[in-house]
């Protein structure tokens, strides 16, 4: 209970993975790729052969992170402990012959469903669940996830019953697609072989289009359908497609050849080849691959099939999938599947077509289908951005002003079933989705639909208009949001009366705006990112390899690519402002210079990005803060009424509280006493205090600062109306304070009318060698008590003052930092509650209030019982408890962090999500401890795991009464707090 104390009376899909197979004829194929790299086709990072990313026991190693030691082995989960388990199985030495490694879809009829993401991954299940539902799906089956945990648990081997599978579901598929033959030379089936882990990982692992042909089966082909130039165009994507993917030949190689073609035949787009350039160009393809691997292109379709399902399992651990993951807080544990299926090919003429659609706006959220095909193409078309796609719809094709039909002109047969697919799909899965398709020559094929990647606005709007629609529960529609993506909401948007030097306009890809200096590569992004500096990564086109750039970075501008392009998916992903399509702008790498409208700029360069309008500006813009939706309020709200946690925020200056408020704060939990002093005339003074010798020359500069920061607490106490605020007593780490230079020394000796040389020998007697464990939190008021005394004066002297002021009652709750002893903290508290007593006497007022203690030591934790005899609240201080448990400086981890993240020590930063294990255990051991003292000990976090959304269940979890975290990440918490009392698993921001 608080005090009372009475007067006394008198804070691009497939990417350029590489790899090397070894023809063969079954699953030995991956094992074999040993043999392949011995044949010496690795080289430079420069050259035509890229250095292959192995389907062997060297795969692991090319995907280190940059300057780490090496990855471990893949770690299957031990049995039972996931949906990998009978892979783990096998590892025990168990029968698992009868275990099912293939799942066949298609005819109307699916051995899967969207249940079985873990097993299936999500685009085996999704295939599955659509062709139970009688949706156009080519048919295909799914190898499952557990297969990937063999895989890699076993050397890069394959089950010995998964080879008779393949080729019984292999036969099905042709069956069903109307008596084709893999292989056949007569009537050939062909596949798409794709990855699909049961997490949505855009572009991060390996596709290969158009497997199962060869010289002979594009004549079949080619014949068959009466197209020749299809055929061989057809063959000519599989084979730099097959070459890059599988045998480790960089994409470029091709797109030289295919550019050089066109530049002497006069030629501009890829449309303008006819069937005789195709075939030429496929010569040219299998000459240079034979030239570069020695060894002709395989023309085994069997070889090419386990070639390709070896580098698709390969490509999980790829470094971009591996980046991915770890931004994305996705286990490695998961693996993916694998998914072949027959192929549909948009490519055969002017009645066939390929595109992407969200059932909703991804980027506002709008009740409308959204999305852009082509005409006369593949997949792969669509999101290279190789080609200006064009709008499904026609009302978004006037929109755009665009002079090309939409597929609503184009194709209307097509599109009308296309809306109905969509409208049924949405109703089905009740959310929002994102969709794949080919139309083949006027017949519509679905080939893929999932939940739509939205930014955090859209995300809103789509889960309160859902909940109106009564597709889903309030609590569904709470649960739908990420937290963390609700950052996105609070970053700037260009002030709309600032000065706009507009040098080009793209596409308006993800909202938001952000300006930096210009970057023409991802590991000039990364490494500027390092040194404090904020960057737009500038690029012709991104692609997966730029996954590690695009996070560095403030925002991206592409002069390629449409509005499901690489770029601008994954900046949506990620909340960062994107403009792409900008092709007005050239780009020149060489020189490391951008041109538009007839400026030219260099690498760093200011430039501001407008992701919502499309435009790109010179120079740096002027920025307001975000204006939260009708919907956040709606939704916020829901959350608010099922959450148990309160949230309060990390406030130190009045600006601070005033965004808290706004934010939904219900307080302070934590302001820093410390952080009010490092302006000019204060810092001053409080050097003053720490070099002073004696007693008499602190008391004179705390007077100094006395009336400072009283006149703060008012003001803080004053914004936040009466809600509780947590006040830190001092703990200033002493390097932060002490003057370094003459000039500082000479200042302070002037102000105390000392000698500077005595003062600059005290401030190297005060020189510590760990100011992390050195003289600070409550050491400095249990040596110097005048502190605590000063620092009790000013905040009961503004409790008093701001009460009478606002008319409502004050209950400040005073913090000790540090602790280690019950000794310690009654110490202090008894200073405390002498200026409580001596104020309240002076005033006439009844002053009510909490003395409690920040939890940052072990030591303190394990006595927290003790402690609670006499502290009324404890704080956990998670900052300096997972620096203290750990035996970690957080200011000197970076240099090894990543390393431990990378290998699997950490499965997270731990300061940036709650080691559970560990320092949660110790959390966990004080609260249990200090309520069995006393039972109603008030309970909170304030470190910055206070916004993070998996260390907020956790404290959920153990019984917290509140989180305290950054004013800006107070709706986050909120958020998190209300799926967590939904029971609903949150990801760690790390």
């Amino acid at each position: 209970m608080a005090k009372s104390i009475k007067p006394s009376r008198g804070r691009r899909p497939s990417g350029k993975a590489s790899r090397a197979a070894k023809e063969a004829s079954g699953p030995k194929a991956a094992a074999g790729a040993k043999k392949a790299l011995r044949k010496g086709f690795s080289a430079p990072r420069k050259s035509a052969v890229a250095a292959p990313r192995v389907v062997a026991k060297r795969a692991a190693a090319s995907a280190r992170p940059a300057h780490s030691p090496s990855r471990p082995p893949y770690r299957p989960p031990r049995a039972g402990n996931g949906r990998m388990g009978a892979a783990a199985g096998r590892e025990a030495g168990l029968n698992t012959s009868a275990v099912k490694w293939v799942y066949a879809f298609g005819g109307g009829k699916a051995e899967g469903g969207s249940g079985m993401r873990d097993l299936l991954g999500g685009k085996g299940a999704n295939l599955a669940e659509m062709a139970n539902l009688g949706l156009p799906v080519p048919p295909g089956f799914t190898i499952t996830t557990e297969v990937c945990g063999y895989f890699y648990s076993r050397d890069k081997t394959y089950p010995k019953e998964l080879k008779g599978e393949v080729e019984t579901a292999l036969a099905e598929v042709g069956r069903i697609a109307g008596g084709k033959i893999f292989g056949d030379a007569t009537n050939p089936l062909l596949v798409s072989v794709r990855s699909g882990a049961r997490a949505s990982m855009p572009g991060m692992m390996d596709t290969v289009l158009n497997l199962g042909l060869n010289d002979l089966t594009v004549e079949a082909l080619a014949q068959n359908a009466g197209d020749r130039r299809f055929a061989y165009d057809s063959y000519r994507r599989f084979i730099a497609m097959y070459a890059n993917v599988v045998l480790g030949i960089d994409h470029h190689v091709f797109e030289e050849i295919l550019d050089e073609h066109k530049d002497v035949n006069g030629y501009r787009l890829d449309t303008d080849l006819d069937a005789d350039d195709w075939a030429a160009i496929v010569r040219s393809f299998k000459a240079r691959i034979e030239k570069l691997r020695g060894a002709p292109f395989p023309q085994d379709p069997h070889a090419q099939l386990w070639g390709a399902i070896g580098a698709v399992f390969g490509s999980w651990m790829n470094q971009r999938a591996i980046t991915y993951r770890r931004l994305h807080a996705i286990p490695e544990s998961w693996g993916t599947a694998v998914n072949v299926q027959a192929m549909v090919f948009g490519n055969m003429g002017d009645t066939s077509a390929t595109g992407v659609a969200f059932t909703r706006n991804p980027s506002t959220g709008e009740k409308r289908l959204y999305g852009e095909f082509l005409v006369n193409a593949q997949g792969e078309d669509v999101v290279a951005g190789i080609r200006t796609p064009q709008e499904i719809t026609e009302a978004a094709r006037q929109e755009a002003g665009s002079d090309k039909p939409s597929l609503e002109r184009a194709m209307p047969a097509a599109f009308v079933e296309l809306t109905q697919i969509c409208a049924r799909l949405e109703k089905h899965y009740r959310d929002m989705q994102d969709l794949e398709f080919t139309v083949e020559q006027g017949k519509l094929w679905m080939l893929q639909t999932r939940a739509g990647k939205r930014t955090a606005k859209a995300a809103l709007r789509i889960a309160v208009e859902l909940a109106g629609e009564g597709l889903i529960g309030r609590s569904d529609a709470v649960a739908r949001v990420d937290p963390a993506a609700l950052d996105q909401l609070l970053h700037p948007t260009i002030d709309p009366n600032a000065d706009r030097r507009i040098i080009a306009s793209g596409l308006p890809a993800s909202p938001g705006a952000a300006s930096g200096e210009i970057v023409f590569s991802s590991d000039e992004a990364e490494l500027m990112k390092t040194q404090g500096r904020k960057v737009i990564l500038v690029r012709v086109e991104t692609s997966p390899e730029d996954i590690h750039g695009m996070h560095a970075a403030e925002g991206i501008l592409t002069t390629r690519g449409g509005m499901t392009s690489h770029a601008a998916v994954v900046a949506r992903g990620m909340g960062k402002p994107c403009v792409s399509g900008a092709g007005a702008i050239r780009v020149d790498y060489a020189t490391a210079t951008l041109s538009a409208a007839g400026t030219t700029l260099r690498k760093g360069d200011i430039i501001t990005i407008d992701g919502s309008t499309g435009q790109v500006l010179a120079g740096k813009v002027a920025m307001l803060e975000p204006a939260l939706s009708g919907e956040f309020s709606t939704l916020m709200g829901w959350a608010d009424k099922v959450r148990k946690l309160k949230v309060r925020a990390n406030a130190d200056t009045p600006n601070d509280a005033r965004v808290a408020i706004r934010f939904g704060a219900e307080g302070i939990g934590l302001c820093r006493t410390e952080h009010m002093f490092f302006e000019e005339d204060r810092i001053r003074a409080v050097r003053e205090m720490i070099l002073a010798d004696d007693e008499k020359s602190r008391r004179a500069a705390l007077a100094k600062l006395l009336p400072m920061q009283r006149d703060d607490f008012i003001e803080l106490f004053e914004i936040m109306g009466g809600l509780p605020v947590t006040i830190r007593l001092l703990d200033p780490p002493l390097h932060e304070f002490l003057p370094h230079t003459e000039k500082e020394i000479a200042e302070v000796a002037a102000a105390m009318n000392a000698d500077p040389k005595k003062l600059a020998d005290r401030s190297r007697e005060l020189q510590e060698f760990n100011p992390m464990l050195g003289f600070r939190g409550c050491r400095l008021a249990i040596a110097y008590p005048e502190i605590a005394e000063m620092q009790g004066r000013a905040i009961f002297e503004a409790a008093v003052a701001a009460g009478i002021a606002t008319g409502k009652p004050v209950v400040p709750e005073v913090m000790v930092p540090l602790i280690a002893t019950k000794m310690e903290f009654d110490l202090v508290k008894a200073r405390i509650d002498a200026m409580a007593k001596a104020v309240a006497q002076e005033t006439g007022q009844t002053l009510d209030y909490q003395v409690g203690t920040m939890i940052e030591l072990p030591r303190a934790a394990l006595k927290a019982g003790e402690i609670a005899e006499t502290a009324e609240f404890f704080s956990f201080g998670t900052n300096d408890l997972t620096q203290t448990t750990f035996g970690i400086s957080r200011d000197d981890a970076a240099s090894f962090l990543g390393t431990y993240t990378g290998l699997g020590i950490f499965p997270t930063d731990p300061f940036v999500s709650i080691d559970r294990d560990g320092v949660g255990e110790l959390v966990q051991i004080a609260a249990e401890r200090g309520r069995k003292t006393r039972r109603d000990l008030k309970l909170g976090i304030c470190g910055e795991h206070g916004g993070d959304p998996a260390s907020v269940k956790f404290c959920h979890e153990i019984g917290l009464d509140y989180v305290s975290c950054s004013p800006f990440r107070v709706p986050i918490a909120r958020l998190a707090a209300a799926q967590a009392a939904l029971g609903k698993g949150a990801a760690s921001t790390a």
